[in-house]
């Protein structure tokens, strides 16, 4: 018997701001709120579907920047420069965590400093 990734737990001072800006970026719906936190997935899975959902948890010391874990995402129906753009429009902000220039991706941060990677290859839905 083996486990899977059901869950992914996000501590921040604004879950309603992250739940936004992550449903936005991902396609993702709010599925359910408990103790001041937003759980977000994908449209009519929730928790016991294969891609894991998103749990925003409410924190007052959450931790920024380079976390030990990370987000990377594909665009899946455009082009990597218009998914930047789009992700910019939404609120993420670039992040220098010195690259090269050479990259064949995009580090930036989410509205609250979290660091994410925006991938070149794009992905079927």
């Amino acid at each position: 018997m083996s486990c899977r990734i059901s869950e992914l737990v996000l501590n921040c001072a604004d879950p309603e701001l992250l739940a936004r800006f992550w449903s936005e970026v991902l396609g993702y719906v709010e599925l359910d709120r408990e103790e001041g936190g937003i759980e977000i997935g994908p449209p009519g899975a929730g928790f016991v579907g294969l891609q894991p959902t998103i749990f925003l948890s409410p924190s007052t010391n959450p931790r920024v920047g380079r976390l030990p874990l990370h987000i990377d995402v594909n665009p899946v129906d455009r082009d990597q420069d218009a998914e930047l753009e789009r992700l910019l429009a939404l609120g993420a902000r670039p992040a220098d965590v010195g690259q090269t220039g050479d990259e064949q991706w995009h580090v930036l941060q989410d509205p609250e400093g979290n660091e994410f990677c925006l991938l070149r290859k794009r992905l079927d839905r």
